[in-house]
Order: C-alpha cells, then structure tokens, then sequence
C-alpha cells in the first residue's frame, strides 16, 4: 500500500504530467527552538497583513449576505485558495478530490480522453502535444492549437479542468473541437471519437542497417528500463553493430523526473545531469551520471520540437550540455519550473511551484526553451508557388514514350515511400548521424 503523500516528496515536471517520488520517506529537519522574541504576541501579530485580511473578512461577510444566491462557506473558501494560486503562475493550482484523484490515475499510463496534453493560454486551452496513436494525432490535432469551443460550449472563462471535464467522456462518443491555428484566421472544427487512452512510452526501429530510432512519448515510471530493452533488442537486431542512434523527443510533454534523470543516465558516463534551485533547502537538489552509456560513446542525435516540454528539455538539455549529442529541430516548449505536491488532507492538496530546474551549465530555460544545435523545420511537400519549379523535361509530357519500354506498356505499382517523404526532419537526423559516423567521433568531441 503507497504512503501517504505528506511522507513522499513529489515533484512534477510537466504541465500536465506525471507525479514522482524523488526519495523515499521525506524526513524533515528539526525546526530550531522559538526564540523569546518570536512568541511575543506583537511580533506574532506584525508578522500578519491585518488590513489586507480585514478587507477579505469585509469581502467574505458581503458576498455572504448580499449575493443574490445563497453561497456555502467552502464554495467560498476553496474559491479564494484557486484565487491565490491562480495569481501566482499557471503550474500552481489547488486540487480537490477529484482533481487529486485524477493525478494518481495519470501516472498510470492509461486514461479516458482523446490523447492531448493542454495547458491555458489568454483564455482559452492551448494543445502542447498530441499523444502518439490517440484519436487526436489520428484526427490532425497539432501542438501549438488553441481550442476555443469544445462542442457548442465556449472555452473563454473555463478553467482548465472544466475544460479537460469536457473533452473527456465515454469511449466511442464524438466531441467536437474548434481550434484556431497559426495566423489563420478562420477557426477549424475537428471531430475526435473518445478512446481509453493507453500510453506506449517507448517505440523503436532499425532505421538502416547500423542505425536505431528510439521515439519516447511520455517519461514514466518504466520509460528508462523500457527503453534500454529497446536499445538492446536494436543491437542484437543489427548483429552488435549499433553505429548511432536517433533519440525523439518531438512533441513529448514530459512526465516523472525521475525518468528524464534515468534516460540521459543512460547515454552520460560521468558529470552532472540536472539540478534545482528554490527558496528552500529541500527543494535545492542535483542529479549525476553513473559510469554506463549504453551506446558505448556512439553518436547520438536527438529530435526536438515545440511540443517538447519540461522532461524532454531536461534531457536534451543535459545531452547537449555534456557534448553527449547533437540537437536537432526547432526550439522546445521552455517549461524550467518544478512542482511539489503539497498534500492539505486526505483527499485534497495544492500543486506548489517551489524551484526551477537548471541544465549542467547552468542555464534555466523557464520560457526561453532548448535552442537546437541545427534548426530543422518540419518538412512540407505540399507545391506552393514560392517553391522552385523544376523546368518541363520530355518525360513530363503527355504519351511520351519510356527508354526501355515498348510504346504501350503502361507503368505499374505506386511511387515508393521514402523516409524523407513520410519524416523529413527524421532523415534528415539519419544523414546527420551518418556524417557523425564517417568522422568518427561524437557530437561535441
């Protein structure tokens, strides 16, 4: 049976992610005896703001006698305690039972919805990432899209709980999402069917023969273990000969930090992964390779993009820090800040930012983001008219005949799918490890 969360220190790396027990039994120090001075009762009462707290009793005693319903005193209450976390930053916020119970269910990897992370942005719910295989990346939903109606419902003036409420239901219903995208200034409606959402961490490939594709999704609790197994069965799949490894990190919105610190452990041999900083002295914490990297120094280049957030940057943060890998793609979310589960009572607690997280060179990405070694942005084969047009070439025109062929002989089977046409940004990576390859030596080095 867990224990309960006022033993654990929990801190949250992701906007919408996943709790984590740093280490084990939070035990904390002593307090120092009260000096003579602290248990004056003009000291006591200086300390307090009594005209700010005066007027709160003056708030609460009007809106108790003269709104125009009757209100409850812990509709109140709780009412004020959103309102102070609210004012403080958007990671912060108050969780009540049932807000506190879905935390716990989201560290398990499966829930009901239809795949998205969100966060707010001026209002309305902005999508960070699509979840891989869900029916949101299946239905086109992309990272950076603001939905502002979930059916017929206006998203303005939601919080972003009522809003998630909304989007989540049984599988199989249809909801209906207005999104707003880019600068376009049409909304579009997209239609998503509900699903059990079951989040698959890892997935892997042999890219060519010699060359691996590690993609994780989330960072949970399995996400290190699973994915050295998936970096085993890639050499054993090319005969021990792993010559480098494409790491993606694309549109992955974090998770446990535990995770991210296991994940670049596994490809750093020695020096410093992470560390945080707060006001206080539990919150001020640092993490540092072991002496294993389990590609043995082979080349290493990681994909990264906007919807990459908190745990995805803390990885490739340290990786590029460390000279441990190449960064590719465009700039990540920029979410340095870490959250501790701060439990009120049994069954409610607060989400309290209380430190920022820094990379090994010191460098906090609180909304500057990781800037990648090599800006890729992502591939569009749709012609335009600003693309180059190549010129008209006798094969172009209409009955001309083949080279090789007998005059009638009609072309069979479809164009063949490369890897540049299904991922540009990931062959573009292959090429860039090939290259690291030929030169022999690892990025950085």
């Amino acid at each position: 049976m867990p224990k309960p969360l006022s033993h654990r220190l929990l801190i949250w790396i992701a906007g919408v992610g996943a709790a984590v027990t740093l280490a084990g039994a939070a035990t904390a120090e002593p307090a120092p005896p009260p000096s003579p001075a602290a248990d004056s009762a003009p000291a006591a009462a200086a300390a307090l703001p009594l005209e700010e707290l005066r007027t709160f009793a003056e708030v609460y005693g009007r809106i108790k006698d003269d709104y125009v319903e009757g209100v409850g005193d812990k509709t109140l209450l709780e009412g004020a305690i959103r309102g102070m976390l609210s004012a403080l930053d958007p990671h912060s916020t108050y969780l009540d039972k049932d807000e506190y119970r879905e935390i716990q269910v989201g560290t398990s990897g499966e829930f009901g919805g239809i795949g998205i992370e969100v966060g707010m942005e001026d209002g309305f719910v902005k999508i960070i990432s699509p979840i891989d295989d869900t029916p949101a990346s299946r239905a086109g939903l992309q990272a950076g899209d603001l939905i502002v109606r979930i059916n017929d419902k206006p998203v303005k003036g939601l919080g972003l709980n009522d809003a998630v409420n909304l989007m989540r239901g049984k599988a199989g219903t249809e909801i209906r999402l207005t999104i707003m995208r880019g600068t376009e200034g049409r909304p579009l409606e997209v239609k998503v069917e509900r699903d059990i959402i079951h989040v698959a961490s890892v997935k892997s490939r042999t890219l060519e023969p010699g060359f691996g594709y590690v993609r994780l999704t989330h960072f949970q609790a399995r996400t290190t273990e699973d994915m050295r197994t998936a970096i085993e069965a890639l050499k054993k799949e090319n005969k021990g000969d792993l010559k480098g490894l494409v790491l993606d990190l694309r549109n992955n919105p974090g998770g446990v930090l535990n995770a991210a610190v296991g994940v670049s452990d596994a490809f750093i041999a020695d020096g410093l992964i992470v560390y945080t900083q707060g006001r206080q002295a539990d919150s001020k914490l640092q993490f540092k390779a072991g002496p294993d990297d389990v590609l043995g120094g082979a080349p290493l280049v990681v994909l990264v993009n906007g919807g990459s957030a908190s745990a995805s940057e803390i990885v490739a943060g340290a990786l590029q820090d460390q000279k441990r890998a190449l960064i590719m793609g465009t700039r990540t979310f920029g979410k340095g800040s870490v959250q501790t589960i701060v439990q009120i009572d049994d069954a409610t607690a607060l989400k309290l930012t209380t430190a920022r997280y820094y990379t090994p060179s010191g460098r906090s990405i609180q909304a500057e983001g990781i800037a990648p070694d090599i800006v890729l942005e992502r591939g569009d084969f749709t012609p335009t008219k600003e693309q180059e047009v190549d010129p008209v070439k006798e094969s172009d025109l209409a009955r001309h005949l083949d080279s090789a062929k007998p005059a009638g002989d009609a072309p069979t089977g479809e164009p063949k799918k490369t890897l540049a046409t299904e991922d540009f940004q990931l062959a573009e990576a292959l090429n860039v490890l090939k290259g690291l390859t030929i030169l022999g030596h690892r990025p950085g080095g």
